[in-house]
């Protein structure tokens, strides 16, 4: 079987590359683990400080491989896309792109070529998305008569208004990377989105790593809750980093104007 993400992991930046260049990177049952597997695997490495999502090749993603649906509800030996584990609500096909978000460190999507149907919602699972002019993303699922269910009812809803999601659904129209951003669909407009992402990452990588993966934690955990919840949340997290090795030393080497050196979270 051939390799469908590759991870390349230098200065705590974890460059995550969708490897099917040759298909647009469209998604198949291996790459839904393969993806899976790979948030698994950074969740795990204490020294990693971002991550970057992207594609190889011509585009992020073309979608989901279409004869890999064939059957798709049918019980048969190994994975299956419906299958859910334990470890999270989500069944495979949805962890694909909840994964990211479950990941503690922040991931940051770089979005090139086709970003369609499967592939925009495992963009959509990042935490900021660069995108270039002249992609072209669509929630693409009721073009071929489905519905999207690669996580896009726990994603899109905190990124864009109620209204555009229902719009951009309904209609699976194709919209342009400056559309996307206008609609705030991606978070910034790059000529070279894989470029600038790395650039954030590392921008990311030099603050406390307790301080950045508790701050995610606190605003996904505060989306979901009540306001109660989140300020208790805050309080929470607040007394666990306060006073903290890498609280510390941010503070001492701002004062001694000197680059910090962080410690891997615990």
């Amino acid at each position: 079987m051939e390799e469908r993400v590759r991870i390349d992991l230098k200065d705590g930046i974890a460059d995550v590359r969708l490897a099917r260049a040759d298909k647009l990177n469209a998604v198949d049952l291996p790459m839904f683990v393969a993806l899976v597997e790979a948030g698994k695997t950074l969740s795990r490495d204490a020294s990693v400080r971002a991550v970057v999502l992207s594609g190889e090749g011509r585009a992020f993603s073309a979608g989901i491989d279409l004869s890999s649906i064939s059957g798709v509800g049918e019980r048969k030996a190994g994975p299956n896309l419906f299958d859910r584990s334990p470890e999270s609500p989500a069944n495979l096909a949805q962890r694909a792109a909840w994964i990211w978000q479950e990941v503690p460190a922040p991931v940051i999507a770089a979005v090139h070529g086709v970003a369609y149907g499967a592939g925009l919602q495992i963009a959509l699972g990042a935490d900021i998305r660069f995108v270039a002019p002249d992609a072209k993303l669509s929630i693409r699922e009721t073009y071929w008569g489905l519905v999207p269910d690669v996580a896009l009812t726990q994603t899109l809803r905190n990124i864009v208004g109620l209204d555009v999601a229902k719009e951009l659904t309904f209609t699976a129209r194709i919209v342009s990377g400056s559309e996307a951003v206008a609609l705030r669909l991606a978070t910034h407009l790059s000529d070279d989105p894989h470029r600038d992402a790395l650039a954030l990452a590392h921008e990311i990588a030099e603050r406390s790593p307790d301080a950045v993966r508790a701050s995610k934690k606190l605003f996904n955990t505060a989306l979901l809750g009540s306001v109660a919840d989140g300020l208790l949340l805050e309080t929470e997290l607040q007394k666990q980093v306060a006073g903290g090795a890498n609280q510390r030393e941010a503070v001492q080497a701002h004062f001694e104007k000197r680059p910090p050196r962080f410690r891997d979270p615990a």
